[in-house]
């Protein structure tokens, strides 16, 4: 079983999962499987829908628009994923739908917009985020979509902060210093990442990060990277140290 899930196209659906139900497929999902994926009675999806874990099913009804799916076996127990929050300044389309994918493989389980001063994109597509979300969790074997919040003021970000939660602040003025001895100081709490706006902070919104208790500046090192780069970058260094167990994929 475990061989082949690696084969079978995965979905993800909001219906309850239990061996036995019947999935109306979505117009969207049915022209995937059927048309683009050109599949056939008999052939196996992969079902997760973030709370029931992962479960086998198999076509069982095909029509030229739509598709019943037959739930099976579960294959995975579902795991409860990493408190890793991603709090980012939005970029332009492509590069947010980018980045938001790429946080979502690195397990990032919330997504928050902030403002801030020179942030260059004054509005985002909610529903376009958490469509990237599903779409990278259903190609990455993960079992959980990370929460997409609505945006918000970086003061008001700091102002009603979890006080146990660390901020892991992407600095660019930071001096060069290792930031796995920086990081060290996460260990045990819950973690967000902030990723600034192409611009950087403003001066004084550095000097509020930095006042605040919760917050561990790092540097990404000399060269100059893009927000979508050192989201990606900073992910993989706090993951490193955290250590965490692939609890939601392969």
């Amino acid at each position: 079983m475990i061989e082949g899930l690696y084969k079978t196209q995965r979905i993800y659906v909001k219906d309850p999962l239990a061996d036995g139900m019947r999935i109306s497929c979505s117009k969207e999902h049915a022209h995937y499987l059927l048309n683009v994926l050109r599949l056939q009675e008999g052939d196996g999806v992969g079902l997760f829908n973030g709370r029931d874990g992962e479960w086998d099913s198999r076509i069982i009804e095909k029509k030229k628009k739509a598709c019943t799916l037959l739930v099976g076996e579960r294959i995975r127990e579902q795991t409860q994923p990493n408190d890793l929050h991603y709090i980012f300044a939005p970029l332009k389309r492509t590069r947010l739908d980018y980045m938001i994918q790429k946080a979502t493989e690195m397990g990032a389980s919330k997504l928050q917009p902030v403002r801030t001063a020179y942030t260059q994109v004054a509005r985002v597509n909610i529903d376009r985020m958490v469509a990237n979300t599903i779409e990278a969790a259903e190609q990455c074997r993960i079992l959980s979509v990370p929460m997409v919040c609505e945006p918000m003021e970086l003061r008001e970000l700091l102002t009603t902060w979890e006080p146990d939660r660390r901020l892991v602040f992407c600095d660019e003025a930071a001096k060069l210093k290792n930031p796995l001895e920086a990081l060290q100081a996460i260990k045990g709490h819950p973690v967000a990442v902030l990723i600034g706006p192409e611009g950087g902070f403003r001066d004084d919104e550095r000097e509020c990060l930095l006042r605040h208790p919760s917050v561990i500046p790092i540097s990404l090192g000399p060269r100059v990277m893009r927000a979508d780069t050192a989201a990606v970058a900073a992910l993989a260094l706090v993951n490193a140290i955290l250590d965490y167990e692939d609890a939601s994929s392969y």
